[in-house]
């Protein structure tokens, strides 16, 4: 269960009630000022990520190793949005849970994750296979490498 939902509010009231207790009126002034500024700041920072996500393709990440490597349980999904600075591509139905998102770079690497409730419980990163043209390349680059010079 999500007690965010609750706590907030309960908190907010009970920081306004504590400044109606302790200042009269100028505290909650002051209270209720300083809650608005908290939502601004929380306003402020979706919209610039949202705005820096809206400049980029979706589903783009500059390398699926990295965002592999820095994504960790529980972050929500504006987190994951603000490491990318793009929207993921959609593969879950609009308003299912849990709700999927895959983010691919420009070797074919991609990321999968899966957000249960906006908060990322799995991932899954693939990276493209290797074409038979490349590997027989790298392993003639290695043969000649090793090969012990003649003299």
């Amino acid at each position: 269960m999500n007690f965010s939902r609750f706590l907030i509010p309960i908190g907010v009231v009970l920081f306004v009630a504590g400044a109606w207790q302790q200042y009269q009126w100028a505290g909650v002034a002051v209270a209720s000022g300083a809650v608005v500024m908290w939502i601004l700041l929380h306003f402020t920072r979706m919209v610039t990520v949202l705005s820096r996500a809206a400049n980029r393709p979706v589903g783009h990440v500059g390398s699926a190793v990295m965002l592999n490597a820095k994504l960790k349980k529980g972050v929500n999904l504006m987190h994951v949005i603000a490491m990318t600075k793009s929207l993921g591509e959609r593969l879950s139905e609009q308003n299912a849970q849990p709700e999927v998102f895959k983010w691919t770079d420009t070797g074919d690497s991609y990321v999968i994750c899966t957000f249960q409730q906006g908060k990322l419980t799995a991932w899954d990163m693939t990276r493209p296979p290797e074409s038979s043209a490349e590997a027989t390349s790298d392993e003639r680059s290695k043969a000649t490498s090793q090969t012990p010079l003649a003299s």
